[in-house]
This record gives structure tokens, sequence and C-alpha cells, in this order.
């Protein structure tokens, strides 16, 4: 499994000038004027994780594979775009299916980046984006309440789904997202979730798009979109789209430099992804050995066999046992055979939870 975040927010916020950044991919073009992305962009992004390099080196392996967040761009949204206004709404389709959201909110004055709506207002932004997602997640509820009133014929089961379904179209007429309302929760609730890919269900990230000076010391505008969030449960990150975009093509080391020039030690992509992580409650192991070290994504809680199908169907259907080393440990004593011996290589059956870290080796048969 991995990651995947889509990326939202008004026409010209600084969307597709983060995307080209956060991904090093000059793909997603960026002009000074709305409606400038007319395609969803899509890019695979490694997670940066320096104990990999570490475990590379005492192995001596060959190959690094590191764990991988997918970022989906889609062009920017307007009000009314649930009714067609703009380009956004055709293709909420291709976020529908990501873990979580990043909403980009323009938090930066500056009179010669021009702002669709005419001034600066992250809240007023943020409701609008919320309304057209909002309303693109009642369409799809009200398509499936009809299809399901025309087959329901004395069938309970799509009795209760449909009650459900109404239900979760009165809620969000309020104007309120779906993961406001608590009988989503149940199981009957998870089921229709699935089922309509809910948008306002999915965990939010606020990207705060400052410039340099925001970078340093909130502005305004970054203390009213950390108090929403924070009332919200959400999360909400500081982060600069141009000061991201200078930093590709640096070197790690004069990466480092230049973001601690600005008071800053970790790039907007680290955070991110730092905060997807966290939100989703995500951690990652590793499988180490002379031809590849790899990072493996599970979910917290995640018992070996399941950690193992990750690899590979296989592996869990036929999981025998794993032999685990913890990551510090495997520093410590430099080589898995004298972590054997000095006690710390533990063998681990179907109940062990796997932890952030966990050099793993799963035995299996099948």
């Amino acid at each position: 499994m991995g990651l995947s975040i889509g990326i939202v927010g008004l026409p010209n916020v600084g969307k597709s000038t983060l995307f080209n950044a956060l991904t090093k991919a000059q793909n997603a073009e960026s002009a000074n004027y709305p409606f400038c992305t007319i395609e969803p962009n899509k890019a695979v992004v490694p997670v940066p994780d320096p104990r990999l390099a570490k475990l590379v080196e005492l192995v001596n392996s060959q190959k690094t594979i590191q764990a991988t967040v997918d970022f989906i761009d889609i062009a920017g949204l307007v009000k009314g775009a649930s009714q067609g206004e703009g380009l956004g709404n055709q293709f909420l389709a291709n976020i529908r299916e990501c873990d979580a959201i990043l909403h980009v909110v323009r938090c930066f004055e500056n009179d010669d980046v021009i702002h669709v709506s005419g001034s600066v207002d992250p809240i007023r932004d943020i409701d609008i984006i919320d309304t057209e997602l909002i309303l693109a997640d009642l369409q799809a509820a009200e398509r499936k309440a009809d299809r399901l009133s025309k087959q329901l014929k004395g069938d309970k089961k799509l009795g209760v789904q449909l009650e459900l379904l109404q239900r979760l179209i009165t809620h969000l007429n309020t104007g309120k997202p779906a993961s406001e309302l608590e009988e989503l929760k149940s199981d009957l609730g998870v089921e229709l979730r699935k089922d309509l890919l809910l948008i306002t269900f999915k965990p939010v990230i606020y990207g705060m798009n400052v410039d340099e000076d925001g970078l340093a010391e909130d502005n305004d505008h970054v203390r009213q979109v950390l108090r929403l969030a924070e009332a919200r449960g959400s999360r909400a990150v500081k982060i600069s789209a141009r000061i991201e975009e200078e930093l590709v093509g640096l070197s790690p080391e004069e990466a480092q430099e230049f973001l601690a020039s600005y008071g800053v030690t970790e790039s907007g992509l680290d955070l991110v992804i730092r905060t997807g992580y966290e939100m989703l409650g995500l951690c990652s192991y590793f499988t180490a050995g002379p031809k590849e070290v790899r990072a493996w994504t599970i979910h917290q809680g995640c018992k070996a066999p399941q950690g193992a199908g990750v690899i590979h169907t296989d592996f869990e259907r036929g999981f025998i046992r794993a032999e685990v080393i913890a990551y510090d440990d495997y520093v410590k004593y430099g080589t898995e055979a004298k972590c054997r011996a000095a006690g710390v290589l533990r063998v681990e059956g179907k109940e062990y939870v796997l932890k952030d870290g966990d050099v793993v080796h799963f035995l299996f048969n099948v």
C-alpha cells in the first residue's frame, strides 16, 4: 500500500507551483492566470527516510527502494464548479480514491499575483472549496439513492442502505461535510463510504502557501487557518511554493542550508508527507539484503501476516513466522549475525504487531 494525496484549491493559489516543487517534476504548467492546469497531473514521489541510507551502508545493498506517495493535482475549483463553472469539477473523480486531501490556501499578499476572487481571504476561499466538494458528494449520493430506489422491491438490506443514504443527503444539504455524519462510521456506513468514495469524509491537510516573510513568522492569514484547522480536528502546514520550487535540484546539504536561512528545518514535501502519515496512522517497516533495502508502508497496529501481505498476498496466505530486528538495534550491532548473537533478533508469530522501523524477514510456505 502507499499514501495518495489529492491537491485541491482555487485557481492561482500556487497549487501547480507547489505540485511542480513537491514532485520535482515540472509537468504541471504554472502561470499567473486561472485555469492554467486543465488536465489532472499525477506523480509518484519517494518518501524521504534517512534510515534507508544507513541500512544500505550496513548491508552493502545494490539498490534502495523508498516508500512512495502519489500526488494528484487537479484544475483549480471555483464557485459553481459543481454546476459546471470552471474546469475543476470534471476532474474530481481523480481524487475520490485518494487517502487524504491537501487543500492549498493562499496566505500571502502580492498585487502582482492575481487572485480569482480579487482579494486574499483564506477562510472565504476554504468555504468556497468546501461547498463545491460537499455538492459533488451530494450529487454522488443522490445518484446512488435514485438507483437504489429503483432496485428496492422489498429487499430489506437495500432499504437500510437507502435510509442511510437519505440521512447523508439531508446532512450534506445542510452544508456539512460527510465526515461529520456519525452514522457513516458504522459497518454499513463504511460500506457506503467505499462505494461512494466520499471526498468530504477524507482527512484534510491545509497547505498554507506563504511568501518568504510568512515562512519565518505567522501572518494574520496563517493564524486564521490554524484556528480553523484546530476547530475541525484537521492539520495545517505552512509551506512556500516558491521556496519549494527553488529547492529543486539542490543537494541535500544545500537544501538544508537554504531552508535554515529562512528559519526552517523541513521542506514542504517532508512536512506534507509526514503529516499525511500521522493523520492516517501510517508507518514503515524495512526489508534489507544485499540485493535491495526497501521501505514498506503499513497502518499502525498492523500484524505481521498483514504486513507480509503488503509485499505479496502469498506471504500473508502462507505466513509461518517473522524474524524481526528493531532499526536502532540493527544500527547498534551492524549486522544480522551480530544482532542474532546479541539476542535482539526476535522470532515473532501471527499476533506480532509490526513497529515503525522494524527490519523484517518473513518466512512463509504456499
